[in-house]
């Protein structure tokens, strides 16, 4: 088991809240293991999810319609935007945050009296000080390059969610600005020449093979402004318009 892995408390009486018993009498355990799963996820994100319910349901191979049902119709989330969080679950993050710095400074303490061991307390501070400075920096390195389209936003466009998600963003980061900015413009026609998308390429394929510059089989017949007409391209454009971003 990973060294960073967290426990959390799983009140051993939940099915007895009112609000777990109206969701089991609706979806039955099938609902209730949707949410603890969801709660299982929150812990690992910082208490904040996209509503991608889609991609949940993905995930945890059930039904989205039911993924949405659980999230919002029994009143156990908040929202914010397109994320929710759990008021419960931002509780015990706090009350474990206040336990660790309560401990870091305990260790402190006793570890800043041992006179025996102060030559090398000083020296752990001091490596401390020195890998938090280069860990910022990485971090400032990182935050320098800015995604000028989102993996999700593809992700969503292109609409058959294979593969794994995470090496996928990963390779998907490493394209050029332009390169995004053609999958997006591709994707549209593609999906017209291709509307089936059993048959269409998986998103590892697609990426790898560099597809968008493929030649579509009947796109001569499709208008050239047909693209920016289609709703798909449309609606990425809104979003990316919300965002306070534009396609050239």
């Amino acid at each position: 088991m990973p060294k960073d892995t967290f426990y959390f408390s799983h009140d051993y009486n939940a099915r007895n809240d009112e609000k777990i018993k109206r969701l089991i009498r609706k979806h039955g355990m099938i609902g209730y293991g949707i949410f603890w799963s969801i709660v299982e996820d929150l812990y690992n994100n910082a208490n904040a999810l996209r509503t991608d319910y889609n991609g949940i349901a993905y995930d945890l191979r059930v039904d989205s319609d039911i993924v949405a049902s659980v999230i919002n119709d029994f009143d156990l989330f908040v929202f914010d935007g397109d994320f929710f969080g759990s008021n419960s679950v931002q509780e015990r993050l706090d009350q474990r945050n206040i336990k660790s710095e309560s401990a870091r400074k305990s260790a402190s303490y006793r570890w800043t009296n041992a006179n025996a061991m102060q030559t090398l307390s000083d020296s752990n501070a001091k490596k401390e000080r020195k890998g938090k400075e280069i860990k910022g920096k990485e971090i400032k390195g990182k935050e320098i390059k800015e995604i000028n389209i989102s993996f999700d936003s593809f992700w969503d466009l292109y609409d058959k969610k294979t593969g794994e998600k995470g090496k996928l963003t990963e390779k998907w980061n490493k394209l050029s600005d332009s390169e995004r900015t053609e999958i997006m413009r591709f994707i549209p026609n593609y999906k017209i020449c291709q509307p089936d998308k059993k048959f269409r390429k998986d998103p590892q394929t697609f990426l790898n093979n560099k597809s968008w510059n493929d030649e579509l089989i009947g796109s001569g017949e499709i208008p050239k402004q047909q693209i920016y007409k289609n709703d798909d391209f449309e609606a990425y454009k809104k979003r990316q318009q919300e965002l306070g971003k534009t396609l050239n």
